[in-house]
């Protein structure tokens, strides 16, 4: 069977950071139906780790109306081709400060590949150097605090850490360990 086919798409919203858009489909069985679905940038998310510590940022995410815990990550979108390294090691510095000597690739994550075509690839931060952070205006807000392995395990089990993208970033360090 052939996969679902796109037949029309027209841009319901957009922003600097998100597209919105509904795509009319034919199914593989060739009845219609439609897509919504949000375009956003690639995005690098970050795992600083020092021996058994993990350094995490905390912000105030205003779609659940709550500040979370999570790895470091973003995107680009005026620089939305960059590479993935390169915006990895620019997330880290901005956000936390800190300056890796070495960053090791982990994988990729899909969002959520349902409904939103953003991607994103997972660094290993190692060999650490603090300095000052540069954040983003929307950003002021954010903390950085360092978790050991344990903390952060038991923050997750606890529902205190749900950002999905850096609960299965630290899966793949976990598989990258093996």
């Amino acid at each position: 069977m052939d996969p679902i086919r796109q037949v029309s798409s027209r841009e319901v919203y957009r922003n600097n950071w998100m597209t919105v858009r509904e795509d009319g489909i034919r199914r593989p069985d060739g009845s219609a139906g439609i897509y919504g679905v949000i375009d956003k940038p690639d995005y690098a998310l970050v795992i600083p780790l020092d021996g058994d510590r993990l350094q995490l940022v905390e912000q105030f995410r205003y779609p659940l109306g709550l500040r979370r815990w999570e790895f470091p990550q973003g995107t680009a979108p005026d620089l939305a081709h960059q590479d993935p390294l390169d915006l990895a090691a620019r997330e880290l510095r901005e956000e936390t400060g800190l300056v890796a000597g070495k960053m090791t690739d982990l994988g990729l994550l899909d969002v959520a590949p349902g409904m939103s075509s953003q991607r994103g690839r997972v660094f290993l931060a190692t060999e650490l150097t603090e300095g000052p952070h540069d954040r983003e205006h929307e950003e002021q807000d954010m903390r950085t605090g360092w978790f050991t392995r344990e903390e952060f395990e038991k923050s997750v089990l606890r529902g205190e850490i749900t950002d999905a993208q850096s609960i299965a970033a630290y899966t793949l360090l976990l598989f990258h360990e093996r």
